[in-house]
């Protein structure tokens, strides 16, 4: 058995209990992981009993708060070069960002200091909406449907905007917000305590009413770049509801989600926009899907995919599954310590 200690938040300005869960919900063979979030508390621990020894560094857009704070790199500083003469190797979370985000945005605390990443990937959102959701009980039906799509937007990014542009005529019979034209869903599809639906941090909340009553949700992801898949809660929304999608996100995006055991639609409906690589040609397909879409009886669709729709309500709630995930993220912190 291999023993891992994880310092969980260097500084204390993060959620160290949500990465501690994650870790926590681990299946690794043979590999123990001991955690604190106190640096004041590495003094009750043996840390040269252990294999490897890692310090998380939280980096969010949230602490730009601290970011021209003197003293706050100071101390940061002194407590990560006496970490490192100790044995520890540097993990910097931001989990609810993709790659592509921590590369683009300004996020704190800024240090050079040798480190790997932690992204969301596949597993951040699967594991944060599992332990939000899994034990409650939703009233979803879809045996009656007022609208054809439910899409939201929310910070409209520049692949988004696109798409919206070109599928707005489509959007007759639809609810959809879009923040930037202030287009807002009708006040009874948005959540009882929560007004203004989607505000920050309400987000992996789920009302059931905008599920029941439209047919397809269109997707669409934080990003659309090919060389990474990053999925949020965007997806793991329609896939709890049991509710047909469309998903515009990364490159192959559909087909990671196949590989990890889902199921999606492409013996009922055109799914080729996943495998399109140009982006604006992807929206191109994706319109002509939700074009197609419109034609057909939705009745039928989801008569044929109950079973599919099922089968990915269930593995969602899956904890077993989900833990083999959380071990490929956590495999991607030994390989960096073991490579040190």
């Amino acid at each position: 058995m291999q023993r891992n200690f994880i310092l969980t938040d260097v500084m204390k300005t993060g959620h160290h209990q949500d990465l501690e869960q994650f870790i926590s919900m681990h299946s690794l063979e043979n590999q123990q992981f001991d955690m604190t979030g106190e640096y004041y508390t590495l003094h009750n621990y043996d840390l040269d009993s252990y294999d490897r020894r890692f310090a998380i560094i939280d980096v969010r857009k949230e602490n730009a708060r601290i970011a021209n704070n003197k003293e706050f790199y100071e101390e940061l500083t002194r407590r990560c070069d006496l970490l490192k003469s100790q044995g520890f190797v540097f993990i910097k979370a931001t989990p609810w960002e993709s790659l592509e985000n921590i590369k683009n945005s300004n996020l704190y605390p800024i240090t050079d200091i040798e480190h790997t990443k932690w992204s969301g990937g596949v597993s951040w959102f699967w594991f944060y909406m599992y332990n939000k959701h899994h034990g409650k009980t939703y009233e979803f039906n879809h045996d009656t449907k007022k609208f054809d799509f439910l899409y939201l937007n929310k910070t409209m990014r520049g692949h988004r905007q696109k798409l919206f542009d070109s599928v707005e005529t489509l959007m007759e019979n639809s609810i959809y917000t879009n923040w930037h034209k202030g287009i807002k869903l009708p006040a009874e599809y948005e959540l009882p305590w929560a007004q203004n639906y989607p505000k920050y941090g309400k987000d992996q909340d789920i009302y059931e009413k905008p599920y029941n009553d439209t047919k397809y949700s269109l997707v669409s992801e934080t990003n659309d770049i090919d060389n990474e898949v990053f999925m949020t809660e965007k997806i793991w929304k329609p896939i709890i509801a049991q509710q047909v999608f469309i998903v515009h996100g990364n490159y192959l995006y559909l087909q990671k989600l196949r590989e990890i055991g889902f199921k999606t639609f492409g013996n009922h409906f055109d799914e080729s926009y996943d495998l399109e690589r140009n982006k604006d040609k992807r929206i191109d397909n994706i319109v002509n899907t939700c074009r197609d879409l419109l034609s057909r009886n939705w009745q039928d669709i989801y008569l044929r995919t109950q079973s599919l729709r099922k089968h990915n309500h269930d593995l969602f709630f899956n904890k077993e599954k989900l833990s083999l995930e959380i071990n490929k993220t956590l495999e991607l912190f030994l390989e960096f310590a073991d490579s040190r």
